[in-house]
C-alpha cells in the first residue's frame, strides 16, 4: 500500500490533472470550508478527510497535521498567477491593489481573514503566510519601479516600504481593530503612500 501511494504521488506530480492533484484540490477546498464556517478549532484531520471524501490516512500521510494543511492552503494561494495592475500611474496602481486587499478582507465569508487568524495558532501557517506576503510584495514591486522610471516617485523609493505604507493600514483597520471600513479606505491610504513617494517630498 505504501509503494502504491508513493507511485500515485509521483504520478500526480508528473500529471497536474491526475488523481493526486484532484485529491489535493478536494482536501484544500475542505480546509477552506471548515476554516471559514467553523474556525480553526474545528480543523482536524478527520474533519477534513470526511468533508473531502477521502480516507484520513491519505490526509495524514501527505499533510501530517493541521499546520501542514494550512501551510499547503497558503502555498496553493501563493502559486496563483496573480500580477499587479498596470493603470499607468503609481496612484492608480496602489488604489487598484488596495481595492483587491479590501475585497479579500471584507468578503463574506472571508478565507483571507480566517487564514490570518489561523496563522496566530500555527507556526507552520505563520511561516507559510509570511512566504505568501513576501511573494506578493516581490511581485508588486514593479509598480514602484515603474513609477520611478516615469518620474512619479523619488529614485530612492524602496518598493516594499511604499507598498507596506499603502496596504498595512488596511489590515490595521479591518483585521486588527475590526473597524467598519470607510468607503474611501483603499483610496485614502493609496494617496498617502503615493504622496510620500513623490519626488517633491524627498526634497523637503
Amino acid at each position: 500500500m505504501g509503494q502504491q501511494t508513493q507511485a500515485n504521488t509521483a504520478a500526480g506530480r508528473r500529471r497536474p490533472g491526475g488523481r493526486t492533484a484532484r485529491t489535493r484540490q478536494r482536501v484544500l477546498a475542505a480546509v477552506a470550508t471548515i476554516l471559514v464556517d467553523d474556525g480553526y478549532d474545528a480543523l482536524t484531520i478527520d474533519a477534513v478527510a470526511q468533508r473531502a471524501g477521502v480516507h484520513r490516512t491519505t490526509v495524514y500521510r501527505r499533510w501530517r497535521d493541521t499546520g501542514g494543511l494550512l501551510a499547503d492552503t497558503l502555498r496553493a494561494a501563493r502559486d496563483q498567477s496573480w500580477q499587479p495592475p498596470d493603470t499607468g500611474s503609481l496612484l492608480g496602481d496602489l488604489c487598484a491593489i488596495n481595492h483587491q486587499v479590501v475585497a479579500a478582507l471584507t468578503e463574506q465569508p472571508s478565507l483571507t481573514g480566517a487564514l490570518i487568524a489561523a496563522s496566530f495558532r500555527s507556526a507552520a501557517a505563520a511561516a507559510a503566510l509570511r512566504a505568501f506576503w513576501e511573494d506578493r510584495y516581490a511581485r508588486a514591486a514593479v509598480v514602484v519601479t515603474r513609477a520611478v522610471t516615469r518620474g512619479e516617485a523619488t529614485p530612492d523609493a524602496e518598493p516594499r516600504s511604499v507598498l507596506i505604507a499603502a496596504t498595512a493600514p488596511l489590515f490595521h483597520e479591518l483585521v486588527l481593530i475590526r473597524g467598519p471600513g470607510a468607503a474611501d479606505l483603499a483610496d485614502r491610504y493609496a494617496r498617502l503612500a503615493a504622496a510620500a513617494a513623490a519626488p517633491h517630498v524627498a526634497g523637503r
